[in-house]
This record gives structure tokens, C-alpha cells and sequence, in this order.
């Protein structure tokens, strides 16, 4: 009978255990393998304060979701393979010190591949004439300044989709030879199509930049939030104008083979916290995992 008379208590005990249990932060890392030049996203559940964090030695810029916080960031094309730390945190009501989260996020080796372009000689000299040095120059402030958006939460509520339906015709981080001489890297993901052909946002945002430049052509700049911006170069024409709110699918432009190219395509870069990262790996990320299903691969066009 005694026994009997405990059963509600521990019955209790163990709904309160399972309760507390249920009520500790959770942290998950997506993707939980990743390259060099991969986005990462950090989500922290079961937190009703903003914590701090690092991914590496990148601090990491938290912003609230349903049930906790998350943070975009980036890993460094140079980062070697092995293991970066993950390190949140947590406000403890009541507590004299933070509680602290930690994880482990694995970087393989990314096998960048390697090709030989030819372009026009003026995109390679070694000392280009002053008046292009100039436009470089007055480029590279546009570009800043655009680049230097305030941190806000994101602007979007859906995953991010392709900005076309095309073959990849380049991948980010190719290793490139330009004309036999001149070396660098491919910061973005090229997406075949022929002139004129339509290129969308790849989600809702606002335009930071719409400019005609040397290097990338015709360009659109479009800020998500939470450090995130997209990038569309070597357009024909533009469909937007600079603080336009734009929307997930809508109209941007149209594909040109404006700038260094070696023929029409559109260029599709994407940067979080200053580092340009691989856009096929954002597609993979589920910001919400009631929302939207994460695109895992590109639809046939």
C-alpha cells in the first residue's frame, strides 16, 4: 500500500526530471560535416535570452528564432581540414556564470578542381590603364559601402531557392588560370544561360547595389539579414533600383555576358560575415524546419 501511496510522487519526479530535460538549450550545427567556404548555420533551442558564441575564432551574431536564437557565419576558404569548435553562451537566471554549450563542427577537404579560362587581354594585364584603375577603385568603394549594411534579423521566411533553373557550369571554389598566367579563385557559382533569359532573387530582401562594373558587369546586390547577402553578375539588363524590397522568385534581371566573362551566364555569389560562401550549401540549409522544406538539390530545368 505504501508503494502505491509513492506512485503519484515519483510519477511526479519523473515528469519533472523529463520536463527540465526537455527545457536545456540545445545546440545543432548545420551542415554537421562541411568544406572550406561553407555557410553554417547555429541554432540554439530552449533560450528566451540572447547567448553569445564563437565558431572557431568567429564570433557569432545570434538573432531570435522560434524557441531560441540563431547565427549565420562562414569558414574560411584557407581553413584546413580537422575540427572547429563550437562554443555558446547560455544566461543562467540565478546562475553567477553563463552555462556554456559546446560542439565540434568537422571540415573535410574540399578537392577544389582546376581550369584554364581565356579572356580578353585588358582583364589580365598585369597594370591596367589609369582610367580603368580608377573604375576599379570607384567599384571596390560601391561594393563596400553596399557590403556594410547594418546587422538585422532576417529579412526572409522561407529557404533560399536557385536564382535560375540551369546546369552548373563552374562551382565555387574553382582554382583558375586566366589566359596561362594570371591565378585566383571562383567565389561564386556559375549557372549556364543564354542572353536575355530571366534571373531571380533567391529570397526576400532588400537591393543594396545595382551598379554597371568593370569586373562583374551588371550587377545586383541583395541584403537578407543576419549578415546574408546574394550577389547576380554579368547581367544584360536590371530589374530593380537600390532600397527596392524584394521577395523569394522575384524578377532581378536577365542573363548577359557583361563584364570578364568568356560568355553569357549568370555568376551567383553569396557572403556571410564578410567571407564569400559556397551558395549550394545555403540551399541545403533548413533555417526552419517547420517551414519550407531545405532544397538538397537543384530541380531539372
Amino acid at each position: 500500500m505504501n508503494s502505491l501511496r509513492r506512485l503519484p510522487f515519483l510519477l511526479l519526479a519523473i515528469g519533472l526530471s523529463a520536463l527540465a530535460a526537455e527545457e536545456r538549450p540545445l545546440l545543432s550545427l548545420q551542415p554537421t560535416a562541411a568544406h572550406p567556404g561553407d555557410p553554417v548555420l547555429v541554432t540554439v533551442r530552449g533560450l528566451t535570452q540572447v547567448p553569445t558564441g564563437t565558431l572557431g575564432e568567429r564570433p557569432l551574431r545570434f538573432y531570435p528564432v522560434r524557441d531560441g536564437f540563431q547565427a549565420l557565419t562562414g569558414l574560411a576558404v584557407e581553413l584546413p581540414p580537422g575540427q572547429v569548435p563550437v562554443k555558446v553562451s547560455v544566461p543562467t537566471p540565478g546562475a553567477a556564470v553563463p552555462t556554456e554549450l559546446t560542439g565540434t563542427l568537422d571540415v573535410v577537404a574540399p578537392g577544389w578542381p582546376e581550369r584554364t579560362l581565356k579572356v580578353a587581354n585588358k582583364f589580365v594585364k598585369t597594370k591596367p590603364a589609369p582610367e580603368v584603375q580608377a573604375r576599379m577603385e570607384a567599384d571596390k568603394a560601391a561594393f563596400a559601402a553596399a557590403f556594410a549594411q547594418s546587422f538585422v534579423a532576417p529579412l526572409f521566411n522561407e529557404n533560399f531557392a536557385w536564382p535560375r533553373q540551369d546546369t552548373v557550369t563552374a562551382p565555387y571554389g574553382d582554382l583558375r588560370t586566366f589566359n596561362g598566367k594570371k591565378q585566383s579563385q571562383h567565389f561564386g557559382t556559375d549557372l549556364r544561360g543564354a542572353v536575355g533569359v530571366p534571373v531571380y532573387s533567391a529570397n526576400a530582401g532588400t537591393v543594396v547595389m545595382t551598379r554597371d562594373a568593370y569586373a562583374s558587369g551588371n550587377t545586383v546586390l541583395v541584403y537578407h539579414g543576419a549578415g546574408l547577402y546574394t550577389a547576380y553578375f554579368h547581367l544584360s539588363a536590371t530589374n530593380v533600383k537600390d532600397g527596392q524590397r524584394v521577395e523569394r522568385g522575384q524578377l532581378l534581371g536577365k542573363v548577359g555576358a557583361t563584364g570578364r566573362v568568356t560568355g553569357p551566364h549568370l555568376h551567383w555569389g553569396v557572403k556571410v560575415d564578410d567571407l564569400w560562401v559556397d551558395g549550394e550549401t545555403l540551399l541545403k540549409l533548413d533555417f526552419n524546419s517547420s517551414g519550407v522544406p531545405a532544397v538538397t538539390q537543384r530541380d531539372k530545368p
